[in-house]
């Protein structure tokens, strides 16, 4: 929106005989032109008291003459172009400039201080955040302010929202939504900042994954007997944190059950041959089922001539071998995490 700033220069009309133009008047000369023009002016993202002043002056004028529009506009149009930098108007529009550059704490103290600014719409910012974020105050209060939140937020938020809820709850709500509508905007207004100072007192996360995927990752690398010991100690600790943990983890017995037969050779084509030669020649046990299956879903020529240099390799020492399947499991991980294959549910492992 270009903004309608007081012009500075020459009192129009006073050396023509007509009457001087104050700012407001200019300023409201400028947007009945411009909504003449067809052009969208958001004034309602205006105060509400110089949305008030501005429909007063418009009201106030009748006509006026095409030399008096023109020396209006031409000093409308040297304000602009004298304009060498714009800064946000206001706390909150200062905070959507900078807010990327702050440090979590300063950016969480200004955005409570925007959200109790008379002119912040905390709306905008609640819609903003994730499904995730919202859900536990569409848990947690009251089926009215539930009602108020779905119905500020976009219907395909609104929905993913509803979905999660328990069918009575989400019955009552939806039901709670029709009853909205006699809701005063300054009710609604409150709600938000409220709602939003209480999202926003959730304090910060260190850890971008949870504690299961942290665990997990660890157990991941670390040696066969260490992971068993723990996830041993954890069962006997919190079984159902263990069975979360061991889901989660990803290791080179897990190969058959999680990867797709067609993506074996594009795994391969990211894993050194020698430090797949020196995996497969040490894969006893659970893993000996694990190398088999790499080997039956590559080529018959390339299998053969694996299996041969497995042969000349010899015995492997069982570090040097662990240490080639974790090779060979970080390079999974970092593929699945290029989106360049997916691992198959385990929800049927144990």
């Amino acid at each position: 929106m270009i903004a309608i700033a007081p012009m500075q220069g020459m009192g129009l009309g006073a050396d023509l005989g007509r009457p001087v133009l104050s700012q407001p008047q200019k300023a409201a000369i400028i947007v009945r032109l411009l909504v003449a023009e067809g052009a969208n002016i958001p004034i309602a993202s205006l105060p509400e008291e110089v949305q008030t002043a501005l429909t007063e002056q418009i009201a106030q004028l009748r006509m006026i003459d095409r030399d008096t529009l023109a020396a209006v506009v031409e000093e409308f149009c040297d304000s602009l172009e004298a304009v060498g930098l714009s800064f946000p108007d206001g706390l909150d529009g200062a905070l959507s400039m900078l807010e990327a550059h702050l440090s979590p704490p300063a950016a969480s103290r200004l955005r409570r201080m925007a959200a109790s600014s008379s002119r912040a719409d905390p709306w905008e910012r609640i819609s903003g955040l994730a499904v995730e974020q919202i859900l536990p105050v569409i848990e947690e209060e009251s089926i009215e302010v539930a009602a108020v939140v779905l119905s500020k937020l976009s219907v395909s938020k609104a929905a993913e929202l509803l979905s999660k809820l328990p069918g009575e709850r989400a019955r009552r709500i939806a039901y709670a939504v029709s009853l909205t509508g006699n809701v005063a905007p300054d009710t609604v207004r409150r709600i938000g900042q409220a709602l939003f100072l209480q999202l926003d007192s959730v304090p910060a996360k260190e850890f971008d994954s949870g504690p299961v995927e942290r665990v997990g990752a660890i157990l991941n690398f670390s040696p066969a007997n260490t992971r068993d010991e723990v996830l041993k100690g954890l069962e006997e600790d919190d079984a159902t944190f263990a069975e979360q943990v061991r889901k989660a983890i990803f290791t080179f017995t897990n190969i058959p059950a999680r990867i797709d037969a067609r993506d074996i050779p594009k795994v391969l084509r990211s894993v050194d041959q020698a430090v797949l030669v020196k995996a497969l020649a040490g894969a006893t046990g659970a893993n000996a089922k694990s190398a088999e299956f790499i080997l039956s879903n590559i080529s018959q020529r390339l299998a053969t001539s694996i299996r041969d240099e497995i042969a000349g390799l010899g015995k492997v020492k069982e570090k040097d071998a662990e240490e080639a399947m974790s090779t060979i499991v970080a390079a999974i991980r970092e593929m699945e995490a290029n989106g360049e294959i997916f691992l198959v549910a385990n929800d049927e492992e144990g």
